[in-house]
């Protein structure tokens, strides 16, 4: 078995990462091809991955690949989270992750009507979520894009309460819109354009997919082909990683996991005593790159592409992620973390290094975190999950 060792796994995040300055990206659609999909959970996570990977980039530049050029897509895809994506690789995330998803997802906000009264039955319920679904598809339709409040106007059902916890301390009865947009989400149906506000705002119009995908949600290869692609992509950008790995990332389960792993006939590597998977043929190392420090966001995809993270992340856990394993703000030297950073109110970067690094890597730190600074012009980005040293270089 073929052994790859923990500076070639480093050497790779440089290359592959797109983090190297001589292996950057020429534009966000390619450096979202480059590592699979971009997180977007946090709206702001999409425009700092991309800044960090595409010289010259600006905010204005990913806004047009994502909502005039259409060559990027917001989607709901791995493990029920928010990506962005190229968009002529959805139906392949689509097919490989979300359509489970969306009927898992779909049973669950059944229940949840016929617990709220809406429905009878699971049955009445199920027809009357069809009708609304279908109410308000057709309402976006017409308006071309619109917001949840303006298909609420349309579709008065989207009005109608659930009862979440009932008899709790924090029960709640919420609007069922952003269920039924979530739902139609899930299924492919329609997409989150533009923000509402600024780049950082977590609130956007909703289109008809068709607006972004010409052929509709239907054109998608089969789940189990889907699911191979998936695994191809990821392992070209991740790889080598393990079984663990590739299941925690893609949130399949073991056996789907396993299946999309043998047809790509992945080969068996050692990573230091641990099997590990590679493409046929990567298994030879990675060209070298110079030396490269990064300011990433929280929640990019480089830190959050392997659920075995102490290859990179050293003992810093505590410090860079929260309690629920999303990664704060990071500060990254040669294919390992070695710091973080975060925003006061008066809005310059401040980093705070976790490990000795020489002066000269700190030199160029520096000058990333003064980049950093150019960059923002002040718009302080405060990410929606928290890390530790993340709040405590923000505070005055």
């Amino acid at each position: 078995m073929e052994q790859i060792s923990l500076d070639e796994r480093r050497a790779r995040i440089g290359r592959r990462h797109r983090l190297a300055p001589s292996c950057q990206a020429p534009d966000p659609v390619q450096a979202a091809a480059s590592m699979v999909a971009l997180h977007a959970t946090d709206p702001a996570t999409v425009h700092l991955s991309v800044a960090a990977r595409v010289p010259g980039s600006e905010v204005a530049i990913t806004e047009r690949a994502l909502y005039d050029d259409r060559t990027l897509i917001r989607m709901l895809g791995m493990r029920r989270t928010v990506f962005v994506v190229p968009t002529p690789f959805a139906p392949v995330v689509q097919a490989a992750c979300t359509d489970d998803i969306a009927v898992k997802q779909r049973k669950l906000l059944v229940k949840h009507l016929t617990e709220a009264g809406i429905g009878a039955d699971p049955d009445a319920s199920g027809k009357w979520l069809r009708a609304v679904e279908e109410s308000t598809a057709t309402a976006l339709t017409l308006r071309g894009s619109a917001t949840a409040q303006e298909l609420s106007a349309d579709e008065p059902r989207l009005r109608s309460r659930l009862a979440m916890a009932p008899g709790k301390t924090y029960a709640a009865q919420p609007y069922v819109t952003s269920r039924v947009l979530f739902q139609l989400s899930a299924e492919g149906r329609i997409v989150r354009g533009r923000p509402l506000g600024t780049w950082l705002s977590g609130q956007h119009q909703w289109s008809p997919v068709e607006n972004w995908l010409p052929e509709g949600p239907g054109d998608k290869p089969p789940a189990e082909e889907a699911r191979i692609s998936l695994a191809r992509a990821w392992l070209g950008t991740f790889g080598p990683g393990t079984l663990a790995d590739l299941q925690w990332w893609s949130g399949w389960t073991l056996g789907q996991t396993r299946k999309a792993l043998a047809a790509l006939s992945a080969v068996e590597v050692d990573l230091e005593g641990v099997v590990g998977y590679v493409l046929p043929g990567d298994e030879a190392p990675e060209v070298e790159v110079e030396p490269w420090v990064s300011f990433l966001p929280a929640l990019d995809p480089t830190p959050m592409g392997w659920k075995d993270r102490d290859w990179y992340l050293g003992e810093h856990k505590s410090q860079l992620f929260d309690n629920t394993g999303n990664v704060g703000p990071s500060v990254w030297c040669d294919g390992r973390i070695v710091g973080g950073w975060g925003q006061p109110e008066t809005g310059e970067v401040r980093y705070k290094l976790l490990e000795d690094v020489g002066s000269e890597t700190v030199a160029a730190i520096e000058a990333e975190a003064a980049r950093w600074t150019s960059w923002l012009a002040g718009v302080r980005v405060t990410p929606r999950f928290r890390a530790p040293l993340e709040k405590s270089l923000s505070k005055p």
